[in-house]
């Protein structure tokens, strides 16, 4: 069998197909993704995860130019790290590799964006406005990543200076397709414009906005748009109606949509916690 394989792989080169193998590697990144997005155990996937962050490793080593890879990469870096690591060192590392994953990707697929990435606002701004939709794709992922690993790395105000990228990235992604991975980009901008005050310079009700966009946008089948909502938009502006009113509908509703199962699962329990500190917070 080993023979066999060997002399089909090397027919496949010689032929000029070796796409084929990258494109079933990369349906392989996606299913593992997809099946991780529908699992339903937060436990099963915390578990299980680090194996499969080591086979998209050896994956992307062996094809390292394969955005597909390099995205799916980062995603499952960045969420892993998002809901299951809470020692902080470990965390930024992960979150690191994540973030080195997602600019590899946009770097291959967007020089000007990913050289304009270090310079200033402005100039990273102009880069943006030349990206195409067809590249949405690694703008999503490479905004994804360096919002996860600013926000581990908070303390480090090199870090937190470059939020304003973030934000601008997602801008763009918006122009671009404000219906990409269900209004996602949406939920990001929501956060960020909900992180300071109005009176020192926030945007609560474009805060606001942003995140009822996303719910419209995804048909309220990701129920972690509610408790981002709640938790930073309802508490910025102090109104603990709201704030009670998302998360208890979160509680009390289905969870079981695909593509969702795993996310919603875990807010749930985040919807559970958030509700308990209700009283004490208001």
């Amino acid at each position: 069998m080993a023979g066999k394989l060997s002399i089909l792989i090397t027919l496949s080169l010689l032929t000029g197909c070796a796409s084929l193998v990258s494109s079933a590697t990369s349906r392989m990144a996606d299913n593992i993704s997809l099946a991780i997005l529908n699992q339903d155990d937060p436990d099963t996937v915390r578990d299980g995860a680090p194996a499969y962050l080591l086979m998209l490793d050896g994956l992307i080593e062996g094809d390292p130019e394969n955005t597909d890879l390099l995205l799916a990469g980062a995603r499952l870096y960045g969420s892993y790290t998002s809901a299951f690591i809470e020692d902080e060192s470990r965390a930024q590392r992960l979150a690191g590799k994540s973030l080195f994953y997602a600019r590899a990707a946009v770097c291959i697929e967007n020089r000007a964006v990913c050289d304009a990435s270090s310079d200033k606002l402005e100039a990273f701004k102009q880069a943006l406005a030349g990206a195409s939709q067809k590249k949405i794709a690694s703008l999503y992922g490479f905004g994804a990543a360096w919002a996860s690993w600013i926000q581990i790395n908070s303390s480090d105000w090199n870090a937190v200076a470059d939020l304003a990228k973030v934000e601008a990235l997602f801008e763009r992604c918006v122009e671009l397709d404000e219906t990409y991975d269900g209004g996602s980009a949406h939920v990001y901008l929501g956060v960020i414009k909900s992180l300071l005050p109005a009176a020192v310079g926030g945007k609560p009700e474009a805060s606001r906005r942003h995140f009822e966009r996303a719910l419209e946008i995804s048909a309220e089948e990701n129920l972690m748009i509610k408790v981002l909502m709640a938790k930073h938009y309802a508490r910025n502006v102090f109104d603990q109606e709201l704030h009670d009113e998302l998360l208890t509908s979160v509680r009390g509703a289905r969870a079981d949509y695909t593509g969702y199962k795993l996310i919603n699962s875990l807010a749930k329990l985040e919807a559970d916690k958030l509700l308990a500190e209700s009283e004490d917070f208001f």
